[in-house]
């Protein structure tokens, strides 16, 4: 008996894209007049004029995507956003159907890919269980079995004859996670909605995926964008970059490329990144600096900086960047917004363009590599998400001028002092 449990064949995903101006504030007598210009046009438009479609693109989501996993493989999919992840594991649960290739799947396959999917939310927690097992293929004597130990791992004793629209979003796939991990599914298929729970169900979860994979045999595939999640639970990776695999193989050497490819992209010490389509605001370009000058290498203690240009369609006041720094395994490290540090962050006048300047202070990092993701957007909403634009490296120094180099056994330097008294 063959140990492949999926095996994917020259999958390809295509969906068409309609490209149409809209406007991001419309008052509602534009809107009564647009109307009425509308109405008076189509009078005198012929017919073939008024059905005129707008102009339209094919982008491919995936293409050329082809591998095997075996029965009891837990796979980690990583890659930078738009790469692709999210869309093979909708058609590996045949909730999108493939435009082109092959999909051969040996088993039942539970999914837990977004807030709001795989649960009636007219219905009950308790109804919602029982209907997921059945859908699963579960008798409801099976589903029974199961019942106790799903609630309990859930944490919604409370709530359980309470309709699920009625739940938090972390409630929601707390549950969610229970069903899809006890029901007993030949493959688990998870998506990053496990960051909707909290750091303590999150650890729960990922040792409750490694029990699957490792003591039943079953087979886990989980997208994420926190490395270590990977690297400790996953034995195998596959990174996806534009829809297509770059790598297929062992987790570490996966990871390995992966931060290879950021270090790559970011040989220089200025990245100017893709502008988004439809989006009003973006980022021009990013600059590290170390006291004042561009740089990618830094010493323990040195004084670091970052410079972004932005670009906004319409005039903005309250400009919001946000960024995440991260170590080389995914975890994080620091989490800063200017929208933390009101008023300052406000303009005395509206601008389309500007620069804004993050000081990060004496660099309390040890020797290694560590990443950077940004956020762009204004006092309304976020417009523009990337992922490790930016990597880093560290050297450690004699940051006490004390003849001795700090050994690595934490990724922070903290300038503790000691007095004898």
């Amino acid at each position: 008996m063959s140990d492949i449990i999926i095996k994917v064949e020259n999958l390809g995903k295509k969906y068409t894209i309609a490209h149409e101006k809209q406007e991001r504030y419309v008052a509602l007598r534009d809107v009564i007049a647009n109307s009425a210009k509308s109405f008076t046009e189509k009078l005198f438009q012929s017919k073939k004029e008024s059905f005129n479609n707008p102009e339209k693109e094919e982008f491919w989501a995936l293409k050329d995507v082809s591998f095997e996993i075996k029965r009891g493989d837990r796979v980690g999919i990583i890659g930078r956003n738009g790469a692709g992840k999210s869309t093979l594991l909708k058609v590996l649960s045949r909730i999108t159907e493939p435009t082109t290739g092959k999909i051969s799947i040996k088993g039942r396959v539970a999914s837990l890919l977004e807030v709001g999917t795989g649960f009636h939310p007219e219905l009950t927690g308790r109804e919602n269980i029982f209907l997921n097992g059945a859908i699963l293929g579960m008798s409801r004597v099976e589903i029974k079995k199961k019942f106790d130990e799903i609630v309990a791992f859930a944490e919604v004793e409370k709530f359980l004859d309470t309709p699920v629209k009625r739940y938090s979003s972390g409630m929601y796939v707390r549950l969610a996670f229970a069903v899809a991990a006890h029901l007993e599914p030949e493959i688990l298929i998870v998506d990053e909605v496990l960051a909707v729970g909290d750091a303590q169900f999150q650890k729960k979860c990922l040792g409750k995926m490694e029990d699957v994979a490792k003591n039943e045999g079953r087979t886990v595939l989980f997208v994420t964008h926190n490395m270590a999640a990977i690297h400790v639970l996953c034995n195998n990776g596959i990174f996806m970059n534009n829809g297509t695999p770059q790598f297929i193989g062992k987790v570490d050497k996966c990871l390995d490329e992966y931060f290879s490819s950021i270090e790559s992209f970011n040989q220089e010490h200025t990245i100017k990144p893709l502008k988004p389509e439809k989006s009003p605001m973006w980022i021009e370009s990013v600059t590290l600096l170390c006291n004042n000058k561009p740089n990618t290498k830094f010493l323990t203690g040195d004084l670091i900086s970052l410079k972004l240009s932005y670009c906004s369609e319409n005039l903005i006041r309250e400009p919001k960047v946000g960024l995440i720094i991260y170590t080389s395994d995914g975890n994080p490290l620091l989490n800063a917004n200017n929208h933390y540090q009101l008023p300052k962050n406000s303009l005395i006048n509206p601008v389309n363009e500007g620069v804004l300047e993050c000081n990060l202070g004496k660099v309390p990092l040890m020797e290694g590599k560590y990443f950077i993701s940004l956020w762009l957007g204004d006092s309304i909403m976020d417009y523009q998400y990337i992922e490790h634009i930016l990597s880093f490296d560290v050297v450690n120094q004699d940051v006490w001028g004390s003849g001795k180099v700090p050994q690595n056994l934490s990724p922070l330097w903290w300038p503790v002092e000691f007095y004898f008294t």
